[in-house]
């Protein structure tokens, strides 16, 4: 069944990708892609493909749920693919409503980022904790990633607004911010390249280090040390050994996957570069150049006004329920609450300001990116840097 299920998500990976290279093909055979109107060829085919992917992953989801005999949710490598299966189930419905192959290009490759980066962690079965044997955790967990799935669309409507919108013949803080955006994305990229690169050819190192309480601990690196423990003693023969030695208050392996992580970015960035000859959004731009910028303002606004809400029931409302539950308390401020708070104000900020300032058009897509941006720091940064009663990073 875990065979079965493994099977069924490389199944849905491949299917995006070529949909994702159909969404592109549908782009060039219209002559505007940004009313609502009849689907051609390319993008019919696209759209099918996705739907097909969609139910792989679903079928992933379900046998994997059939094998654990829980919800798959519980550590990383679940919660983030079913993050990428929400986002692309989000997708699909709203294509659908707008009929906009442009969306596609630009959510899918978001999507097949997500996935990839969650194939870096483990992927073990492991029993749950017995804080996490709840149906609250179906409930609370799967509602909160079907929240940020969908206001994710809206990150992607918004990038398309800012890519057309931006003047990209010269230089400024709107295209230098922008740009940043895209290295981000980038730097994930690179970071899957890397991690997969390095577990391909099986690269591990053990280390004994000395802990900030004085004790000797044994850990395991999957990429070269570039940056190793305190007192660190390699024990793998012919493995790399470190450039720097870090104090014991600082977590050497993460520090180190964070190094490695700007590094292919910056190497796959300036790759990129060199092959365009320009910034990522202006290579992009002859793709957005007929797109009706109030219909993406639209599918980004709407994206948030369904969003929130379910955001808000999965993310607070039954998750304090669970915590109570749980923990006897309501609310206790660990790392992940705290951050699930801010996401939640930001996002009751953006509406306030877009229907009581008048916040549409650019300020509300880049408003939609930096919400993304927020729900990408609680997934990657929160889970696997600040320790928490919420940490994924087992």
């Amino acid at each position: 069944m875990v065979t079965l299920s493994s099977n069924l998500l490389y199944i849905a990976f491949i299917l995006y990708l070529i949909a994702t290279l159909f969404f592109g093909g549908a782009i060039k055979a219209k002559k505007s892609v940004g009313e609502k109107q009849s689907t051609n060829a390319w993008g019919k085919i696209a759209i099918i493909l996705t739907v097909i992917g969609f139910i792989s992953q679903v079928g992933y989801f379900i046998t994997r749920w059939i094998a654990a005999g829980h919800a798959p949710v519980s550590n990383l490598f679940e919660f983030t693919t079913f993050f990428g299966m929400a986002l692309v189930g989000a997708f699909i419905v709203i294509y659908f409503i707008y009929k906009t192959p442009l969306l596609g290009l630009f959510t899918l490759p978001v999507a097949i980022l997500v996935i990839a980066y969650a194939s870096m962690f483990p992927r073990e079965i492991s029993p749950l904790i017995p804080a996490l044997q709840s149906d609250w955790l179906h409930i609370h967990v799967t509602t909160a990633a079907l929240g940020e799935a969908i206001l994710a669309i809206s990150f992607a409507a918004g990038l398309i607004y800012l890519v057309k919108f931006v003047d990209q013949t010269k230089s400024s803080k709107r295209t230098l911010w922008l740009e940043i955006v895209f290295f981000g994305l980038v730097t994930t990229l690179g970071f899957v390249i890397t991690a997969s690169t390095f577990s391909a050819l099986d690269y591990q190192a053990e280390f004994t280090w000395v802990d900030k309480a004085g004790k000797e601990v044994a850990t395991e690196y999957t990429m070269p040390a570039l940056v190793g423990p305190h007192k660190g003693e390699l024990l793998t023969e012919g493995a790399f050994k470190p450039l720097i030695e870090t104090p014991a208050i600082i977590n050497a392996k993460k520090l180190n996957t964070v190094i490695w992580s700007f590094a292919s970015g910056i190497v796959l960035y300036f790759l990129l570069r060199l092959i365009l000859r320009k910034r990522i959004a202006a290579s992009l731009q002859p793709l957005v150049k007929n797109i009706n910028l109030d219909l993406v303002d639209e599918i980004s606004y709407r994206s948030v006004l369904i969003g929130f809400p379910v955001f808000t029931l999965g993310a607070l409302i039954f998750a304090m329920i669970w915590a109570q539950i749980a923990w006897t308390r309501f609310w206790g401020w660990d790392p992940k609450e705290v951050w699930a708070l801010i996401t939640w104000l930001f996002y009751a900020a953006f509406l306030h300001l877009r229907l009581s300032k008048g916040w549409h058009g650019e300020k509300s897509a880049w408003l939609a990116v930096i919400g993304f941006v927020i729900i990408m720091f609680n997934l990657v940064a929160v889970n696997l840097v600040i320790a928490g009663l919420h940490s994924y990073a087992g």
